[in-house]
This record gives structure tokens, C-alpha cells and sequence, in this order.
């Protein structure tokens, strides 16, 4: 038998789910407590936190080739910028934004480099920082995502086959490509090729001459440069040798680049595994890491 009472109803909740919340990277309407974009799985705290912003964030993409260790080079990069209390700092916004420098600091401190980030776009971490240099009023709000190389490969070939490269690469202010410099030093023409490929693809992206990628900074990073010291005396320099094509569609096709070197381990060793050999650092002594970025920042204010 149920006694008589008052229940109260959550029509309350109907209300809640009739207020849409716009994702920050693709603007495609969310129900308020998404977690993440139902289009193109970017997190909506992206979009949560930049309404309580006078100005929007920024956006800076770093991509590359599969192996290029775009995940290691942005891990390193926020660790770095979280521990400097004399020069550029980062604080970090929201939880999800420590991910991917815990996973890259923790794998390293193991004596391995960090998993190669998974293609589908829901599992990828993202990064969404203050960033306040010495001597400045105000902090910069910073939006850097660990995009895969495979998704971004397919992107570049299949356009739109992936709901979150366009708009993202679209917004975004400035740009870190990174390229493997052993491959090039041992005569690979693949990085050369798919980095012309990725050129192409941002040149495309707008028709407008003055917001589109031909004017926006390109810092061009070649990677793993500690097992090539000529690479870290003269980057551009080794880009022309190395790559040839990719350095003559720079000169021509983009008023705004600069090669930059970068390393994350002094040295580097192969490691026997069952699935065959797994390339380990044997020290971590970041190099050239702040660079390529302090650029992009500087680039961006001017």
C-alpha cells in the first residue's frame, strides 16, 4: 500500500537540457552538461571556460607526422612552462588540462617515451593554459590540443574526414610542425613530403589573403635534433640540404616561418620487446623546447 504525499517532480531538468552551449572549436550546439562536443569530441570545459573570459582564448596547433613525438614535445613543453618561476609561465586550466604532461613526465621518468596518442578524437588530451610572461599584466588564455598524426594524415589526404582538424586549424592563431630530423638526416623524403602535404592543406583553408595561413606564424620544429648537432648550429640551414622542397614552398608560398631545432633526450637506445625493437631515452635533457613557442607568442602580439 503507498501512502498518500507530494513527489516532486525534474521537469526542472528538461529546462536545463533546453539550453544549448555552443563547442568552442566546431560551434555545434551541446545540452549543458556534455562532457565532451557530440561532433568532433573536443571538451566542452573549452567552451565553459571561455565564457567567463573578457577576451576569447587563443589557439596554437601542434602537428606532425606519425613518430614525430608530437606528444613528448608539448608534454615537455607545459612541464617546462609550469616550473619556470623567472621566464614564461603556464598554469594550467581544468584538470584534463595536466593530463598530458603527467602521462609524458611519468613515462619518461620510467625510462620510455609517452604512447602514441590514439586516432579517435574523443581520446586525445587537450591543454588549455594561462600563459603569463614576466613583466606582463595580463595572462594570454592558450588552447593547445595532442592531435594523432594517423587522423591528421587522413585529414590532409581526405578532407573533412575528420569533424575537429577543420574548424581547429581553421581558429588557430599560430602553428608548431614538427618534423623527425633522423629520418631526413638518413635521406627519408617522407617527412619532406607530408609536411609540403600539411603546408598545402592550411594554405586551403582560407581564400582571404589577410587572415589565412600564407600571413599566420609556422614555426617548423625539427625533432630527436640531439642525434644531429648540425641541426641545433643551423636549422634552416639543414632544412634546405635535407629537404629541399618543403624549404622552397616555405620561401615562396608563407611570409611568416622559422625552422627551429628541438630534443627532448641527450641520447637514445633500442630496447629488444616482443613486438621488436622500442627506441628508449637513455637521459632527458630538453633542448630548444621554449623556443619555437616563445616565437609563436611573440609573433601572435605583434
Amino acid at each position: 500500500m503507498i501512502k498518500e504525499g507530494a513527489l516532486p517532480l525534474d521537469s526542472w531538468r528538461l529546462a536545463q537540457y533546453a539550453a544549448q552551449s555552443p563547442c568552442y572549436i566546431c560551434s555545434t550546439d551541446n545540452i549543458s552538461d556534455a562532457e565532451l562536443c557530440h561532433r568532433c569530441f573536443a571538451p566542452m570545459a573549452l567552451a565553459h571556460q571561455a565564457r567567463t573570459q573578457k577576451t576569447p582564448p587563443r589557439m596554437f596547433a601542434t602537428v606532425g607526422a606519425s613518430g614525430v613525438g608530437k606528444t613528448v614535445y608539448l608534454g615537455m613543453l607545459m612541464d617546462m612552462l609550469s616550473r619556470q618561476p623567472n621566464h614564461l609561465q603556464a598554469l594550467a586550466r581544468g584538470a584534463f588540462s595536466i593530463n598530458l604532461q603527467q602521462a609524458t613526465a611519468s613515462a619518461l621518468a620510467r625510462g620510455e617515451f609517452p604512447s602514441k596518442t590514439p586516432s579517435e578524437p574523443d581520446r586525445w588530451n587537450w591543454v588549455h593554459c594561462q600563459v603569463r610572461n614576466v613583466g606582463q599584466k595580463a595572462p594570454i588564455e592558450l588552447i593547445m590540443p595532442d592531435m594523432a598524426g594517423e587522423a591528421l594524415f587522413e585529414e590532409v589526404d581526405h578532407p573533412h574526414s575528420h569533424e575537429v582538424i577543420h574548424p581547429l586549424l581553421s581558429k588557430c592563431a599560430g602553428v608548431m610542425i614538427l618534423i623527425d630530423t633522423v629520418k631526413l638526416q638518413a635521406g627519408s623524403l617522407d617527412q619532406d613530403y607530408f609536411t609540403m602535404k600539411l603546408l598545402s592543406y592550411l594554405a586551403e583553408l582560407s581564400t582571404e589573403a589577410k587572415r589565412g595561413w600564407t600571413d599566420r606564424p609556422i614555426a617548423l620544429v625539427l625533432t630527436k635534433a640531439d642525434e644531429c648537432e648540425d641541426c641545433f648550429i643551423d636549422p634552416t640551414g639543414f632544412a634546405q640540404s635535407r629537404a629541399p622542397g618543403l624549404w622552397q614552398q616555405c620561401h615562396e608560398q608563407f611570409r611568416n616561418v622559422r625552422f627551429f631545432a628541438a630534443g627532448v633526450a641527450g641520447g637514445c637506445a633500442y630496447r629488444i620487446r616482443r613486438g621488436g625493437r622500442v627506441r628508449v631515452p637513455l637521459r632527458v635533457e630538453p633542448r630548444g623546447i621554449i623556443e619555437p613557442f616563445e616565437w609563436l607568442l611573440k609573433q601572435v602580439k605583434n
